[in-house]
């Protein structure tokens, strides 16, 4: 086992991160930037070093300053959470040359996986079914004439790109010039890269990942499925396992598919691979892999027993994984709930502030990974995640109503929240029928607007009388999200 390990990411998964590595004894070095000096994962860690100012280009995406970081502090390996510098294939090798183990997959699977069109065909040869699509030539008529040849709709992507960048559902013909335009350019900016591919969209869809762990041994093995349709802008706010909508006979289909993947590159250490879902057809279809640990974990944890972040771990320092698929099962129905400072009601934009106030629910199958404190400070330099709230519980009907109760025992003061958005979600008639499809949160909740509640008069009255501080007015952030968000493609 490591002696120490240095976390390159920041916020919940490095506070995250930071408890595996004590559970196991070994020490946990942070980096920071200047924006986060006094954040709670700095304060946990047995070291920090800071590493430059608040822009992440700046800070979290200096592989040689993180390194030297490693170097200097004694750490023997990296962990890059998720996000920022985690699906890297340069710097997973520029650890591994540094003499540092790269506690992810190998930079070969990394780089395999990260070019959609490449991993398409990859798939296709490794028998998993991808959804019928075109990954050739890249000019815009050889793309035109895929797409009717497909049939529309069409989905337009980034072939570099992920976490909905570069991506654009094309309904009809007439709209696919302007779509691919559009697609180029959030592309070239997004990722340097403005390569696109064509594959047929198929209308409410269902996303079912499936978690995948590959030790150093040649044993690889799923760990059953996370739902994770309901979105908002292409970035997942609400995750569960079982899915609603999977059966024993479709969940050992997808699982082995999901093997067949990772096997496909040469996989080690954890990762998801993501599948659309057709709940007409039960047709599913590989849509991309995540080549690290992903930010709804929590949830295989909570029905498997298993620990990912410490598996990562040990898996990279060379332990084999000692179940068999046969020993693998599901208990119970977790949910987990991903609260950001945003304002749902306003097209889900940034928020900003001192959080006056951050109390986190407790009690019986309920958990909260969350990266800040009462006193912190959400500013606009990164994602506005704040926690996530995990819950678990016998059945599905009881892990909802386990959730309902954790969100409304949230106290969250000083910034706006999406709290009362996700209480929404949980009570809609389609959610409690595992309905909600990737687009459903755009079109029936697109006018959603919260409803005065008790806190809400008391905030009011706090104000009027001068005893809650200037500071606790939400201010909206001036930009959009971070676009290095270790959450983006979470």
């Amino acid at each position: 086992m490591f002696h120490k390990i240095l976390i390159a990411n920041r916020g919940e998964i490095a506070v995250r991160l930071i408890h595996a590595c004590h559970e196991l004894g070994v020490q946990a070095v942070a980096v920071y930037s200047e924006a986060d000096a006094d954040a709670r994962f700095v304060r946990m860690a047995d070291e920090a070093v800071l590493i430059g100012p608040p822009a992440a280009t700046e800070s979290y995406l200096k592989a040689d300053a993180i390194i030297q970081a490693a170097l200097e502090t004694g750490a023997e390996a990296i962990h890059p959470g998720y996000g920022f510098l985690a699906e890297n294939a340069a710097f997973a090798r520029a650890v591994q040359d540094a003499g540092l183990t790269f506690i992810g997959p190998p930079p070969e699977a990394i780089a395999a996986m990260g070019d959609k069109a490449a991993a398409r065909r990859r798939m296709e040869a490794a028998g998993v079914p991808i959804t019928p699509g075109y990954q050739g030539e890249d000019d815009d008529r050889a793309l035109a004439d895929a797409a009717r040849r497909i049939g529309f709709p069409v989905l337009v992507k980034a072939a570099a790109g992920g976490g909905g960048k570069g991506m654009r559902v094309v309904w009809e013909e007439a709209d696919l010039d302007e779509s691919l335009a559009a697609a180029r350019r959030e592309a070239r900016h997004a990722f340097g890269d403005d390569r696109l591919i064509v594959e047929k969209f198929v209308p409410r869809a269902h996303h079912v990942e499936f978690q995948i762990l590959a030790d150093g041994h040649g044993h690889t093995v799923h760990l059953f499925e996370r739902e994770c349709s309901v979105q908002r802008r292409y970035q997942k706010i609400i995750e569960e396992t079982p899915s609603p909508l999977l059966d024993p006979d479709l969940r050992a289909r997808m699982g082995q598919a999901a093997v067949a993947a990772a096997r496909a590159v040469g996989y080690v250490n954890a990762g998801t691979v993501e599948f659309i879902v057709d709940p007409d057809t039960r047709a599913f279809y590989f849509l991309e892999m995540n080549t690290r640990l992903q930010v709804e974990h929590p949830i295989t944890e909570m029905v498997t027993g298993l620990d990912l972040a410490q598996w990562q771990i040990r898996i990279a320092a060379g332990e084999p994984f000692p179940y068999r698929q046969e020993d693998l099962q599901q208990q119970g129905h977790a949910l987990e709930c991903r609260v950001y400072a945003e304002d749902p009601a306003s097209g889900f934009l940034p928020s900003t502030g001192e959080l006056l106030l951050a109390r986190f629910p407790q009690g019986p199958g309920i958990r909260v990974d969350a990266g800040v404190e009462s006193g912190d400070a959400i500013t606009h330099h990164y994602d506005p995640l704040i926690a996530k709230i995990i819950v678990h519980a016998e059945d599905r009907d009881a892990a909802i109503r386990r959730m309902t109760y954790a969100l409304r025992q949230t106290a969250l003061h000083g910034v706006i929240t999406n709290t009362a958005f996700l209480l929404d979600v949980l009570a809609h008639p389609d959610f409690r029928a595992g309905r909600a499809d990737t687009k459903w949160v755009d079109r029936e909740l697109a006018d959603w607007r919260p409803e005065a509640g008790p806190e809400d008069l008391i905030l009011a009255a706090l104000a009027l009388s001068d005893l809650l501080p200037a500071t606790a007015q939400p201010v909206a952030a001036p930009a959009g999200p971070d676009p290095y968000s270790p959450w983006k493609r979470g």
